[in-house]
């Protein structure tokens, strides 16, 4: 729908960007014509759909991916594209956070509720020991609470 020329959906100018030693290019794509996905899925709240095209460059290598999105609000392209970058800048550095400190990669927990179960609860790790204010890393953090009985009771009290 959003590549069919005869759709009214609005393309927003390609943004480049570098850092790092990659360049990144990103064009989005907004429309608001969804009455056919709403008769097959009934999504309330649904005012739009879009897409962004990424082309990112590093060195000698290239590579290009489309990811699609669900919108609340009809956004312009432009404005669109400049909500999806941080978005997931927060995704990238909260699952680096559940990877390095949590060890979530290791987790071969499989079966039932518990994939689930386990990730809530790393979530809420993780948010209490931000929330507690002393010196340290979020790792070092918790040696402690596995040390000290009143360590964990004092970080969900915090709650």
């Amino acid at each position: 729908m959003l590549d069919d020329p005869e759709s009214k959906a609005s393309t927003s100018s390609p943004v480049v960007e570098g850092d790092h030693g990659r360049v990144e290019t990103r064009k989005a794509t907004v429309s608001t014509e969804i009455g056919w996905l709403q008769k097959q899925h009934h999504w309330p709240g649904l005012a739009a759909i879009g897409n962004v095209e990424r082309i990112r460059e590093t060195g000698e290598k290239s590579s290009a991916e489309t990811a699609y999105y669900l919108l609340s609000t009809a956004l312009s392209p432009e404005r669109f594209n400049e909500v999806v970058r941080p978005h997931w800048g927060v995704e990238n550095r909260l699952h680096w956070r559940l990877d390095v400190v949590m060890n979530e990669d290791q987790d071969r927990t499989r079966m039932g509720n518990g994939p689930h179960n386990l990730a809530v609860l790393r979530h809420m790790a993780l948010h209490a020991m931000q929330k507690e204010r002393s010196k340290g890393s979020t790792r070092g953090k918790f040696k402690p609470a596995g040390w000290d009985h009143a360590y964990p009771i004092k970080l969900l009290e915090m709650f």
